[in-house]
Parts: structure tokens; sequence; C-alpha cells
């Protein structure tokens, strides 16, 4: 999907066009390639319909929540409907606020190359231009404010009542897409234990091996869907 330096193909879908066009630019002078920027969702599915045809369907699409007509949640119905058709399209959705509604039920339609991003977070350039690629990629990209709030609505529900704090940690930082590595820095403690605390934590919420690679998305999934 990416060569040698990550080279990712995007498709944008925002209804602001000085956004849209920031965000053109922020990937461009990363050496990204922007295939086509769109301002509402229809416009989004009949853009990737028609690059699929034509056997060049993007890496990503970097999708509002909200757009056109109703300013409401055309842009994740547009997103989830895209992740159906085409499960091996990463998305990414940029929002205003946290919207837990929208978040989890585009975050429960797969099992990997979604993301979430509070708009703010475009701010930070390599956060950004991180997060694109690692959903271009099959990983997850989950805003801290996002993670905070789902971490905290199923501490409520007891699904994760087995973890330790700790582990509950680790948790929303694997949520986030952090690496091992980043989570160990993140935590002042080693990569071994971290791997330890994950090891754990796949055991409590009943991941097995046999799910293979997956399991770090699964693990979040598992509140996300309760």
């Amino acid at each position: 999907m990416q060569d040698a330096v990550q080279r990712v193909r995007v498709v944008i879908a925002e209804d602001s066009v000085l956004l849209r066009e920031g965000l053109t630019r922020l990937l461009t002078d990363r050496g990204h390639e922007v295939v086509a920027g769109v301002g509402d969702a229809e416009a989004l599915l009949k853009t990737v319909g028609e690059l699929a045809a034509e056997g060049a369907l993007p890496d990503v699409v970097v999708a509002d929540v909200r757009m056109p007509p109703t300013h409401t949640d055309e842009g994740v119905r547009a997103a989830v409907r895209l992740r159906g058709e085409h499960p091996e399209l990463g998305v990414l959705v940029l929002s205003q606020y946290v919207e837990e509604q929208y978040a989890t039920e585009l975050l429960a339609s797969s099992s990997r190359g979604v993301g979430y991003l509070l708009k703010d977070r475009v701010a930070d350039v390599r956060e950004f231009v991180d997060a694109v690629v690692r959903v271009a990629g099959g990983g997850t990209a989950l805003d801290p404010e996002v993670v905070a709030q789902l971490l905290g609505r199923s501490r409520k529900q007891d699904v994760l009542a087995g973890l330790t704090p700790r582990e509950r940690e680790v948790l929303g930082l694997m949520a986030e897409g952090r690496t091992n590595s980043a989570i160990a820095q993140q935590l002042v403690v080693s990569d071994g234990a971290v791997e330890k605390h994950i090891s754990n934590i796949f055991l409590k919420l009943g991941l097995a091996p046999s799910v293979g690679d997956h399991r770090r998305v699964l693990a979040v999934l598992t509140y996300l869907r309760s």
C-alpha cells in the first residue's frame, strides 16, 4: 500500500474549502498524494466508487463527521458505508467535538484501518500526518479525548472491571494507536513491562492468540461495542 517512504494516496472530504486546502497542503508537502478533494458525502461516495472502478482505490479517506446538506452525520455515515464496500480502505474521520455515538459506530464497523480525531489535533502537523499514514497502513488512530470518554463509559458498565488501573491506562494508550515502545516511554516503564500488561489485557478480555495480530484492536473494540 505504501512505498519505502510511506507515501499514501488520500481522498479528503471536508466542506470548508479553507480546511480542505490546508489538509491537502499538509499532506502533499510531506510527500503524500491527495488524489481528490470533495465537499460533501455524496461526492465522497461517488469519487471513491469511481476510483475503485478504475483499480485506483485510495489508501485512506479523511472525512469530516458533519457534512452538507444537514451537517449532522453525513460524513461518518459515508465512512461506514465505504468501509462496508471496501474493507481494505482506511478511514480517518475528523470532528469538532467528541461524539461517542459516531465514534463507536465507525470503530465497531471494523477491527483495522480506522481513526477518529478532533480537528484541534490537526494543529499538530506531525501527529496528524502520522495518524493518516497509520490508518492507511491498517492501524488505528484515536484522539486521546475520544479514548477518555469511551473508556470512562466502559468503566461505568464494568466492561473493564477485571483490569488493573495500569492495564486500563495501557489499553487507553493502545487505543490511541501508540506502539509498545511509545507506551513504555509515556509510562516510563520498560518495553517488557508493557508487553506483560498487554498480555494480561488480552487474557482478561478473552482474546486468544488464535485471533492473530488483530488482538490489539479487538481489545479496544471490546469496550467500544459494549
